[in-house]
């Protein structure tokens, strides 16, 4: 049933979507975090586990102080080498516990991020797998990876690294205020007068620092989105000599990065400087008016080190606090992008409970009165009052000049789209009541623009049949005439055929994608084009093997080439969504139609 949430085809969604780089410059507060708790639920044990080290690290931190305190009182000032070497020892126990817990912590966090991202990938690769194809007509590619990966990254490092650094930080600050009220409360109110102005300039400074960073990052992504449009278009650039002027453009987007770099660098060298100045300056102002205390007998050598230990804690825990806050404001707004991304719904799901199909179907199609909008063309219709009758085991032939809605055929068909109007029933059951999924398990679609993927030619044709063995799959590449050209590739079957079929011919691939629907062996079967990118010799060896693959199966077929659809039973003329003509081909012919124009057209070139 389709839902009341952003369905694929909304426009306000595909807004969204696309306006990622509006949406990184907003301020978000952090309630989208919450979304992240049903991802973490399942890791109860590892984030107690990696709290309990949070809490005893950040003790042992402030117990140092105490540590601090006793070798400098009891060892130094007294002139006991047995205090001391007790003290030291005390001291070095706390480290050790210190580093035991740290390791812990930093182990179950970084686990339990990495472990988030990994949920969060798969649970959105499997969102991203069921939406429509209409809402990957309007989504940019780009910004799906980008979700996919820099998004979630951002999380990542937010989960894994700083929000167990802002915890930490916070329970050192509160721990080390308490700590510093109770070695001398006169000086840690100096101390909080101090720290507005040592902290403000440092967070105008990265403040700037940030934004020139997000600037960067974008020159830097610039720079990426030119190669891979290069290395994808290599073959166009140098068909057109074009190396020069793209060699040209690579150079001053790399000159960009460059200069932003630069200025983030420089920017982060002065906050640098201005930490170094503000944090030691501070320190020595402290140092000083603890120095007068201690010749003044109001506080002891040691309480005056463990204070400018505690003060140190303090100012470095408000410094992190404040730059994690920044992180998880980020993260936040990455996290609504997420969200965003998997609230859009796919316009076509089962019902709950589906029409059940035919156990063994006979291929009967029935479209009756169908009318079909695009959602990108809602005024003009794809096809208006379609109306035909395939009998079982009939070959029927869709021609038409581009634009007259035979694809569109095919797309209602696998259900990519319901229609507006009227019904479309396979052996007397209405497409709309049945489950997306087993439907397309009875189609065999052979599309003109063959998808090859990266892996080798038996995974490519077996994707057809998962289960298949290998012996199928060269009796099926065997039908499709694609046998001989794998065999004689450097790994015959096994062989890598590079990124979407970069390796092959357009002829190879679309003899790859006959072979899957030669291995499919459906009932139905849809040919777009089928033979469009063969040569003449190839062409009659597939025509043969598709005259085979044909017998006893329903087959509706696309053609542009005429020649190829002579002995179809039946030629259905389309043109504006309309059957025009319809009839064998002597007798479309003698009808002195659109189709003989066509024809005489094709058979006089």
């Amino acid at each position: 049933m389709r839902q009341t949430r952003p369905s694929a085809t909304d426009p306000r969604t595909f807004s969204v979507l696309n306006d990622s780089k509006n949406a990184e410059g907003k301020k978000h507060d952090l309630r989208p975090l919450r979304s992240l708790l049903p991802f973490l639920a399942p890791y109860r044990r590892e984030i107690l586990l990696a709290f309990v080290a949070l809490v005893v690290a950040s003790a042992t931190v402030l117990s140092m102080g105490v540590a601090l305190k006793a070798v400098v009182d009891k060892g130094f000032a007294t002139g006991s080498a047995e205090q001391l070497n007790q003290s030291l020892i005390v001291l070095l126990v706390l480290i050790g516990v210190m580093a035991c817990a740290t390791f812990t912590r930093f182990s179950m966090v970084s686990w339990i991020g990495e472990r988030l991202v990994a949920d969060l990938r798969l649970k959105m690769f499997g969102h991203l797998l069921e939406l429509s194809p209409s809402f990957f007509e309007s989504a940019a590619a780009g910004d799906l990876v980008s979700r996919m990966n820099t998004d979630t990254n951002l999380l990542q490092t937010v989960v894994g690294s700083s929000l167990s650094v802002a915890l930490r930080n916070f329970l050192l600050l509160v721990g080390g205020t308490a700590m510093l009220l109770f070695t001398s409360p006169r000086m840690t109110g100096f101390v909080f007068l101090l720290v507005p102005v040592v902290i403000a300039p440092i967070l105008i400074f990265g403040r700037r620092v940030r934004r020139l960073s997000k600037i960067s990052q974008e020159k830097l992504a610039d720079v990426s989105i030119g190669l891979e449009e290069t290395i994808h278009g290599i073959r166009t650039i140098q068909a057109f000599v074009r190396e020069a002027e793209e060699h040209q453009g690579f150079a001053f987007r790399v000159h960009e990065a460059f200069v932003a770099a630069i200025e983030r660098i420089r920017a982060r060298a002065w906050m640098t400087v201005a930490v170094i100045t503000l944090v030691f300056g501070g320190v020595a102002f402290v140092l000083w008016l603890g120095g007068r205390d201690v010749l003044a007998h109001r506080m002891t050598a040691g309480q005056l080190s463990a204070f400018i230990f505690y003060a140190v804690l303090v100012a470095g825990a408000v410094g992190a606090v404040t730059e994690v806050l920044g992180d998880l404001q980020r993260a936040s707004g990455a996290t609504e992008r997420i969200l965003e991304l998997m609230a859009v719904q796919p316009d076509i799901v089962a019902y709950a409970h589906p029409m059940p199909l035919p156990h063994r179907p006979r291929g009967e199609l029935d479209f009756q009165h169908v009318s079909f909008f695009y959602p990108s063309r809602p005024q003009a219709p794809a096809l208006d009052h379609f109306h035909l009758h395939v009998r079982p085991g009939e070959r029927i032939a869709l021609v038409g000049p581009s634009g007259a809605g035979k694809s569109t055929v095919f797309q209602l068909l696998l259900r990519f789209y319901d229609p507006q109007a009227g019904l479309i029933r396979l052996d007397n059951v209405d497409l709309k009541e049945t489950d997306p999924k087993e439907l397309r398990r009875l189609i065999s679609f052979v599309p003109q623009d063959v998808a090859i993927f990266s892996t080798d030619a038996l995974t490519n044709i077996r994707m057809a049949k998962p289960e298949a063995s290998d012996e199928e799959v060269k009796r099926a590449a065997t039908a499709a005439n694609a046998h001989d050209f794998i065999a004689a590739l450097p790994q015959g079957y096994r062989t890598y055929l590079g990124e979407k079929g970069i390796r092959l011919s357009g002829g190879q691939r679309q003899r790859i994608g006959i072979a899957r629907a030669a291995l499919r062996q459906t009932p139905l079967l849809l040919l777009d084009e089928a033979t469009s990118a063969l040569d003449s010799q190839s062409e009659k060896a597939v025509q043969e093997a598709l005259a085979q693959l044909m017998q006893d199966r329903t087959t509706l077929i696309i053609a542009h080439r005429l020649s190829t659809i002579r002995h179809c039973d039946r030629i259905v003329v389309m043109d504006r969504g309309l059957i025009i003509e319809e009839g064998t081909h002597d007798a479309l012919l003698e009808q002195q139609g659109l189709y003989a124009k066509l024809s005489r057209l094709q058979f006089r070139a």
